[in-house]
């Protein structure tokens, strides 16, 4: 089709090999948002980090409670066996934790751990997790 027979508001390309070329003005946009994306997932992916860090310490103070708690009943449970606490504070430590406190009330230790939390972006407190046990 020639330049005269196309259709009215129809592109012309010159017949001299030229070809279109892109707008100056967006050169480099998409780098610049492949970047920005990049930033993105990083942070993004840097928190997700730091939350998982944070519920599986929790977890590692909770699951450590609960044997020391175990612990203290079993020994409470047959007199002439020892401390339950001292029980209680051994199964803590082969846990990774430290037995914050244990107390007995009748039949039942209560115990209180503490795990070391992760250190990233200035976290300091250490994760607690909670137990009682004792006879059903």
């Amino acid at each position: 089709m020639l330049p005269s027979e196309s259709a009215p508001g129809a592109a012309v390309i010159a017949d001299r090999g030229d070809t279109p070329t892109v707008p100056t003005g967006q050169r480099g946009a998409a780098t610049v948002l492949v970047v920005a994306m990049c930033g993105v997932l990083l942070l993004v992916g840097a928190g997700t980090g730091v939350v998982a860090a944070l519920v599986v310490a929790h977890r590692q103070a909770q699951g450590a409670a609960d044997l020391a708690a175990l612990a203290g009943a079993t020994v409470l449970a047959e007199p002439g066996r020892g401390d339950p606490c001292g029980a209680a504070g051994e199964v803590a430590a082969a846990n990774g934790a430290a037995l914050v406190s244990c107390t007995v009330q009748g039949q039942d230790v209560l115990v209180e751990v503490s795990v070391a939390g992760p250190r990233w972006l200035g976290q300091v407190e250490d994760l607690r997790g909670e137990a009682r046990a004792g006879p059903v």
